[in-house]
């Protein structure tokens, strides 16, 4: 076949034009299909072999196309999700931080000190309910810091104190003069606070939160609940509160009426100091349950803290202590304390005196990293109010160790008075710490209806007490050395509660 006769075949199958639809001039096409050599027949594949691979190529072309749309998803999608955290991390740290409180003055009275250093932090439990704020308004001079804790944080070491300041405190302002250490906040708001505070423990202070009362629920609820343990049963119609004595859990509105419960110990006086008590009860099981917390609930947990508490901490540095603690140790390594004060009534108003000795010498031991309490009878709340953990939050100047270092023993002589009215009580308890190693006795006390148990030591039996304390199930925060209202007969008088009789 000529050349002429083969480009007209090739336009009467394939059209007209066909040839340069190809991208490609007629001649050198021809020239190739008509070339002799097997060589150069290879070169160019026949024509269904060119339909499979223009097919290869464009599967080529396919996948690689696809590869950079997943890439370039992913990249779209990890972007969307750095900018939804920078701005989740920017609305948070901006709730937490709110400029009304956290302010230049504030930040210029915090003391930095060097990273994995113990540091002092100054927690305010401060009333905003929507009553209060419509009968006196929203400016910061018409509220009072209800709940005052100095905190000591020593991450390192594993070790939290928290120490209660009496509301009616009184102390030197300077230029403001003698007043209640509560109405600091209302003369200069946070930083004013902090000021004081600093001045009266004599420690610097580096950190600041402040807890709403009112939003406290939310956080309770959130995490859910918290768990507890009343030595006494509460019942408070002033903070809608109705709770029977024993370990239980806590929603957020009954956790939040038991931090603003204290007429349900006027029976005991001074219904301040027990409130505090629950007060710093109620953080450490909030502690305890939030350092127990999966990664997706703690980021729910922080978003509800920064509803409801102000602080200069970031939502990083929130994160990153509670990094530091994760198994913390709550119930033996978190110690409770209140400042040592005498109640006087002065021009018809009631204040609370330090006492300036015991008080520098709580501070001292605190921050040492010691309990604030050096011996248990200091605590006179203890088996009235609630306390954090389960040991006795006395530790020794050497070591740091509850209970002074003391090791519980299981001998000893053993008084066991019946203050319940529970018939055949004293004696089923003498006989069980007879069965222990004690010598044991049984009688009757003086009162009666005493709820928690109490035990009292002689001399040297604290050993014995905790012995006791231990056999009976009791907290070894109702040990109290005996000042002489019991006989000296026994190395331990036992005073049982109707918490022995379930």
């Amino acid at each position: 076949m000529t050349s002429a006769e083969h480009a007209r075949l090739s336009e009467s199958r394939y059209g007209e034009g066909s040839h340069a639809r190809q991208g490609r001039s007629a001649e050198p096409r021809t020239t190739r299909r008509s070339g002799a050599s097997d060589a150069a027949s290879h070169q160019a594949p026949s024509r269904s072999e060119g339909i499979d691979a223009y097919k290869r190529r464009r599967t080529k072309k396919g996948v690689g196309r696809a590869l950079r749309i997943v890439l370039v998803s992913v990249l779209v999608v990890l972007a969307g999700a750095g900018t939804a955290l920078g701005l989740w991390l920017t609305d948070l740290n901006s709730r937490l931080s709110d400029e009304s409180i956290v302010n230049d003055d504030l930040r210029r009275q915090l003391v930095a000190v060097e990273p994995q250093q113990p540091f002092y932090m100054l927690l305010l439990g401060v009333d905003k309910s929507e009553g209060r704020s419509e009968e006196w308004g929203s400016d910061t001079s018409n509220f009072r810091a209800d709940s005052i804790i100095l905190a000591r944080i020593d991450a390192p070491a594993q070790r939290v104190t928290l120490v209660s300041i009496p509301r009616d405190t009184l102390v030197d302002m300077g230029e403001n003069g003698e007043r209640k250490i509560n109405d600091a906040y209302a003369l200069g708001g946070a930083a004013y606070m902090t000021e004081v505070v600093s001045d009266f423990a004599d420690v610097s202070i580096s950190h600041y939160a402040e807890v709403d009362f009112e939003q406290l629920t939310s956080i309770v609820d959130t995490i859910g609940g918290i768990e507890v343990t009343l030595p006494v049963e509460i019942h408070d119609s002033y903070a809608n509160i109705d709770l029977p004595a024993g370990t239980q859990t806590l929603d957020g509105s009954q956790a939040l009426g038991l931090c603003r419960a204290r007429h349900a110990y006027d029976e005991y006086g001074g219904g301040d100091f027990y409130r505090a008590a629950n007060q710093r009860m109620v953080i450490g099981a909030i502690v305890k349950k939030v350092l127990q917390l999966d990664l997706a609930t703690m980021a729910t947990t922080v978003s509800e803290l920064a509803n409801s508490v102000t602080t200069d901490f970031s939502v990083t540095d929130i994160l990153g202590l509670v990094g530091q603690f994760r198994g913390f140790d709550t119930d033996n390594n978190m110690y409770s304390g209140q400042t040592p004060t005498n109640s006087e009534y002065i021009n018809s108003v009631w204040y609370e005196i330090p006492d300036d000795a015991a008080w520098e010498e709580m501070m001292a031991r605190v921050d040492a990293g010691e309990s604030p309490y050096s011996d248990a009878s200091q605590d006179f709340t203890a088996g009235i109010a609630g306390s954090i953990g389960t040991g006795s939050n006395i530790s020794d100047s050497e070591d740091g160790s509850a209970t002074g270092g003391v090791e519980a023993s299981f001998t000893g002589s053993v008084s066991v008075l019946n203050a319940t009215g529970v018939a055949g009580l004293a004696g089923d308890t003498a006989n069980t710490l007879t069965d222990a190693g004690f010598e044991a006795a049984a009688g009757n006390a003086n009162e009666t209806g005493l709820t928690a148990t109490k035990i009292y030591y002689n001399d040297d039996s604290l050993a014995s007490a905790l012995g006791v304390a231990e056999t009976l199930g009791v907290s070894s925060s109702s040990i109290e050395k005996n000042d002489g209202s019991y006989t000296t007969s026994y190395d331990v008088i036992v005073v049982l509660g109707t918490d022995q009789t379930s």
